[in-house]
């Protein structure tokens, strides 16, 4: 049993002042899978002992970024997502293992207006012919903030954020093309019915409070895999952060 732990930290050194490192501890996961670290490797002291560290970060400085804080020593490790134009902003890092890749990511938003939506188009295409190559090899779980909200069940406002950036037609088209090409939602497999069930909150108008959310943090698994998962489970009761953690337990 494998348990996997992806967070949006919204800048890591900044989460390091609010128990990140307590908080890995306290789960002790087999792997941490970060985004939006806003930060390059040795800005700051990440203190996890028994953990291996792989970091892509932003040509940037202080912008987007990921990281892996893994047990188990990967076979090879690749950053990006072998698509030229998607390599200057930290924005995936995949580890293989002898079973299976795992792959974090952190998909770029399409802003305000979808200032960026042809960008994100771009990149969605591109990262989907990325997963199905590794997956013609071997399963893999994709996890990590994709910014969007699939469903309507997945947001707590979808008419007034119709068209909006996260719940554009373009994006939630994207994600379905994504499960069409053999993949499954983790949680929405296990849960398809449950409502309320966010992972990113506004900092306005008290919506963490009031749980006024989106569910745009996943657990993407090949299809074949969707067997083996036995939880994924919201945090939501851990701060520090505008997302919360989001955990995995599988049977790898």
């Amino acid at each position: 049993m494998k348990t996997i732990i992806t967070w949006n930290v919204n800048g890591l050194r900044a989460a390091l002042g609010k128990g990140f490192i307590e908080f890995c501890n306290a789960e002790g996961a087999d792997a941490f899978c970060i985004q939006e670290t806003k930060m390059q490797q040795g800005q700051a002291e990440v203190d996890l002992p028994g953990y291996a560290q792989y970091w892509n970060s932003a040509d940037k400085k202080g912008y987007s970024g990921t990281a892996i804080f893994t047990k188990d020593s990967p076979l090879s490790v690749n950053y990006d997502i072998d698509a030229e134009g998607h390599d200057t902003e930290g924005r995936a890092i995949t580890l293989e293992y002898e079973g299976y890749y795992l792959v974090t990511e952190y998909t770029p938003n399409a802003q305000d207006g979808l200032a960026r939506i042809d960008y994100r188009m771009e990149w969605e295409d591109a990262k989907r012919d990325y997963l199905s190559k590794l997956d013609a090899k071997k399963p893999l779980i994709l996890c990590g903030d994709l910014n969007v909200a699939h469903n309507e069940i997945d947001l707590k406002h979808p008419k007034a954020n119709r068209g909006n950036a996260g719940f554009s037609d373009q994006e939630r088209g994207k994600f379905g093309e994504l499960l069409d090409a053999g993949f499954v939602d983790g949680f929405r497999h296990l849960y398809p019915d449950r409502e309320g069930a966010y992972t990113w909150w506004s900092y306005r108008a008290n919506a963490r409070a009031n749980n006024v959310g989106w569910r745009i943090d996943y657990f993407i698994v090949s299809d074949r895999l969707k067997g083996r998962i036995k939880d994924v489970r919201i945090l939501d009761s851990v701060m520090g952060s505008d997302h919360c953690p989001v955990r995995i337990d599988i049977d790898l």
